[in-house]
């Protein structure tokens, strides 16, 4: 589970060790982890830390799920983010909108990759992309995070199609969570947040977990190539 310090990961992986599975998540602060690994149990969860981008770092969190926990049955690919910069595409810096589509899709390959050579592939299992509703809303500063999210929507299509029929391959497209990442898109507006919000309240990690977890198990043994939208209405009117 890539991703899993804090935030909508963490909440993921809360979910799946309190419906009983082991997890091994993944963050670039070894020290912050170790506390989250801790704060799941360190009985069910082991922290590996490194860059998500590296193919060494991501060899090494598969064997270690192996060796500690005897299989690699899922992933969730939760890595993403963008450079905020206020500009529209015709004056976005290209470099930047590179690394945001790298971060938020080319991991997402190259995680699964990981995993299907170093079990999946053999042994079968389910996977999960998080994606954003941001994919559907065309909005100021959403230039190249809502590409790169809609690019991970048709990704987990692709995947599906294709590790079929020994691997699933679902995605959770999130709407406004409040996270460290979604915080300044969010204090000193909670009103007008809510407001655009039909269920009334902005979305907790937990709300995403829950839906992970059962595209994750055996519930969902007939569900590959989706997107669950959890956003609690929000995409049900846009303003």
């Amino acid at each position: 589970m890539t991703g899993a310090r804090t935030g909508i990961g963490f909440g993921i992986a809360t979910a799946l060790v309190e419906r009983g599975a082991n997890v091994v998540i993944t963050s670039r602060s070894e020290d912050k982890l170790r506390t989250a690994a801790a704060e799941l149990g360190d009985d069910r969860a082991l922290g590996i830390a490194g860059d998500a981008h590296d193919p060494e770092h991501q060899r090494a969190a598969v064997a270690a799920a192996i060796e500690r926990f005897g299989s690699l049955d899922l992933l969730v690919n939760n890595v993403g983010g963008t450079e905020r910069d206020g500009r529209r595409l015709v004056d976005t810096d290209v470099a930047a909108y590179r690394r945001t589509i790298d971060l938020n899709l080319t991991t997402a390959l190259t995680w699964v990759q990981a995993a299907w050579h170093g079990w999946l592939g053999e042994h079968g299992g389910a996977i999960v992309n998080i994606s954003s509703i941001a994919s559907k809303l065309a909005v100021p500063d959403g230039t190249s995070y809502g590409t790169a999210k809609a690019a991970v929507n048709h990704f987990t299509r692709q995947m599906a199609n294709e590790l079929a029929p020994g691997v699933r391959v679902n995605c959770v497209e999130a709407g406004t969570v409040l996270t460290d990442f979604t915080r300044p898109n969010v204090e000193g507006r909670e009103e007008k947040v809510v407001g655009s919000v039909p269920l009334k309240r902005i979305g907790k990690p937990a709300d995403v977990g829950a839906a992970v977890a059962f595209l994750l198990s055996d519930d969902a043994s007939w569900v590959t190539g989706h997107t669950l939208v959890v956003d609690g209405g929000r995409l049900l009117h846009n303003r």
